[in-house]
Parts: C-alpha cells; sequence; structure tokens
C-alpha cells in the first residue's frame, strides 16, 4: 500500500474515531450553560451581572452545591436561572431555608400558555419590561403579582415564614438579549436588592463548581477522572490507541515502493516552455524566422557553405548547381521565411515538412 493511501486510511480511522468520541462524550444537555452570568450569548446573564457590579452592588458567583446553602447563617438572596422551564413547586429542604428570612428568585418556570401576545410590553414602577413569552399564572393574588397582565402573572412572589420566593414565567427576564432595555435590567435588580440581602447567583445549576467542590467530588484532576472511569472504556481507549499504532508502523500491507526521479532534461523543458508560451502569444513569424534561419545554416554546411546566411538567390543557385534538382521547393520556403508574417498551424507544419524533404534530397 502506498504511503499517501496509508495516510488516508489513517486519516479515516481518526476522523471516525473523533466522531464517536464526541457523541459519547457529547454533554446530555447542551442548554445547562443558558442562564449563566459566564454566558455571553443572548440567552446568558453576564451583561445583567456586569450591570450589577457598574452599579455598585456586591453580588457573588454561588458555585456550591445547596446543602452548603442551608450552612449559611446569615440571611442571603438567591438568584437561579434554569436552562429549561422547571417546575414552581418548593421543596421541603428550601420551605425551611426560606422561613428563616431568606430570599429565592426563580426565573423560568413552567406554567400554562395563554391567549397573550408573545411580545408584550409591562408595566412596572421602574418603566416598560419587555416579555417575550405567552406563558402567565392565572391563578395568583393580585397583591402578590409583580409583573402582569390580564391574562396572569408573568412574575409574582409567594411568602414562606421570614422569607419569599419570586417566580417568573420567562427566564429571559434579563438575559443578554435584553440590553437595549435598561428597565428589565433595573427590574430583576429590584428584585434581588429589596431585602437587602447578601446577593449570590446559583452558578452551579450551571454545572460551575469551586476548586474544593471538584476536589470533593473527585473531579479535582485528571487521574481521579480516569479512577472514576469504567474499565471498559479504559480498555477501549487501549485498544483504539494500539490499533492505530500498528497500522501506521505495519508494513504488511504492502512493500515501500522506492519512486523514479526522472532525469530533467533542461534544454528539452526550456524548448518546451518557449513553444507553449509562443503558441499563446500566436507568434508563428517568431518560429519562422529562427527556425528558418537555422535550416537554412545546416542546409550551407551541408553544401560546404560558409556559416554567414546568404542571399536567397545565391543559395538557390548553389543547390540547383550541386544537387541538379528543381529549385521550386527551395525557392517556396525561402519566400516563405522572408514574409515574416504569421501562419496558420496547418502551413507551418508543411512549412516544416519542405524543409524536411529539401533535407533529404540534399
Amino acid at each position: 500500500m502506498k504511503r499517501s493511501n496509508r495516510l488516508a486510511w489513517l486519516g479515516a480511522i481518526a476522523l471516525a474515531i473523533i466522531i464517536v468520541l464526541s457523541l459519547i462524550a457529547a454533554p446530555r444537555n447542551s442548554t445547562i450553560n443558558s442562564g449563566s452570568t459566564y454566558n455571553r450569548a443572548a440567552d446568558g446573564y453576564g451583561a445583567w451581572y456586569a450591570y450589577m457590579q457598574q452599579q455598585g452592588t456586591t453580588i457573588k458567583r454561588w458555585q456550591k452545591p445547596w446543602k452548603d446553602i442551608e450552612a449559611q447563617k446569615n440571611p442571603m438572596t438567591l438568584l437561579e436561572v434554569n436552562s429549561s422551564l422547571g417546575s414552581p413547586i418548593i421543596n421541603s429542604a428550601k420551605r425551611e431555608w426560606l422561613q428563616k428570612g431568606n430570599t429565592l428568585v426563580i426565573l423560568g418556570v413552567r406554567y400554562p400558555v395563554t391567549a397573550a401576545d408573545f411580545h408584550t410590553m409591562q408595566k412596572s414602577p421602574l418603566g416598560d419590561v419587555k416579555i417575550d413569552t405567552t406563558r402567565r399564572h392565572d391563578k395568583a393574588d393580585k397583591e402578590e403579582i409583580k409583573l402582569g397582565d390580564r391574562f396572569g402573572a408573568v412574575v409574582w412572589e409567594e411568602e414562606y415564614g421570614k422569607g419569599k420566593v419570586i417566580f417568573s414565567t420567562t427566564p429571559y427576564l434579563a438575559a443578554n438579549a435584553y440590553q437595549d432595555y435598561l428597565s428589565n435590567f433595573k427590574f430583576l435588580a429590584d428584585l434581588v436588592t429589596k431585602q437587602k440581602n447578601a446577593i449570590f447567583v446559583n452558578e452551579y445549576i450551571h454545572g460551575y463548581k469551586d476548586a474544593d467542590v471538584r476536589e470533593q467530588e473527585g473531579k479535582g484532576n485528571l487521574l481521579s477522572y480516569f479512577a472514576k472511569q469504567p474499565l471498559i472504556v479504559a480498555l477501549l481507549q487501549v485498544g483504539i490507541l494500539l490499533i492505530v499504532l500498528i497500522w501506521a508502523q505495519n508494513r504488511r500491507f504492502g512493500k515501500p515502493e522506492v519512486l523514479n526521479v526522472p532525469v530533467l532534461d533542461n534544454s528539452e523543458a526550456y524548448i518546451q516552455a518557449l513553444a507553449g508560451v509562443l503558441q499563446k502569444a500566436e507568434s508563428s513569424d517568431f518560429v519562422v524566422e529562427m527556425v528558418g534561419k537555422e535550416e537554412q545554416l545546416q542546409l550551407q554546411k551541408a553544401l560546404g557553405l560558409g556559416p554567414i546566411l546568404l542571399e536567397p538567390k545565391a543559395l538557390i543557385d548553389v543547390w540547383v548547381e550541386k544537387t541538379g534538382t528543381s529549385s521550386a521547393e527551395l525557392t517556396t520556403v525561402l519566400k516563405l521565411q522572408s514574409q515574416k508574417r504569421p501562419m496558420r498551424e496547418r502551413d507551418l507544419l508543411s512549412w516544416l515538412r519542405q524543409w524536411r524533404t529539401i533535407k533529404n534530397n540534399d
């Protein structure tokens, strides 16, 4: 097998392996980063997080599991932006945490679709807030509604003891896509700052973890990652590596072929290149002149004449005298040569054949 073919096969195998591993190792949820403050895409919250910092608000990212939230003694406000619409149900652990005076803001909870327009501008004390969803909570009490219309609530709150939870039917309340709608940013900022608590954004739900958390979960380094993998995965990786190495080094598919390097004739290459240029330029007159001179010199040498080009009549007289043949053919080629005008390819080939006939008769 030729080296080029072997390389092509190796490339195809490597590409297939990459595709298979990509499918296996691809994250189960490709939208997990939606709503993250690290996300600069349209569905991220990086711009709103930067806005809060510019306003001088103390805000931090929370990258630990829920049990560490419960261990906090000081009241806090935790913002959670769901990557996909979630349930509005508060479990017992969160309910107990809220009753201690904490606030939970959840953007993106699932409620039924209504007849409301998808694009609406909702009135608020901080200006019109752009909302892009038809989902509404149609059973919320009026005193609980923070943002809504006749179809129901878009943003509302529920009290749990000393604390409360604020829901939103849209996860994009202040996403990067709404940077031109400052009222959206202000509205969310007002929701999280009203309680005067320490403000955190839950990034743990988007897959971001502090170094100590990763260490505890056995994901701190590469060795711990491989230690957690099933044995079959490791064997598969080793097997694929061995197959690629064997294929790359083993020569049983064919002996190496020695390439014959052609000997380059510079004169011939030059002549061919010049001929190509002259043909494209349609400079047959130049060819007739140069070839005609050379053919005449060769003829003069054959007749015992000197290397200086003779006049056509003198050459014809000597030719007739020494060969005893008619002067017509030589007269024709010399006449065409002296005209110095372009010839068609057919006429040029005929002229060259006439010169060949003259030399053969010499």
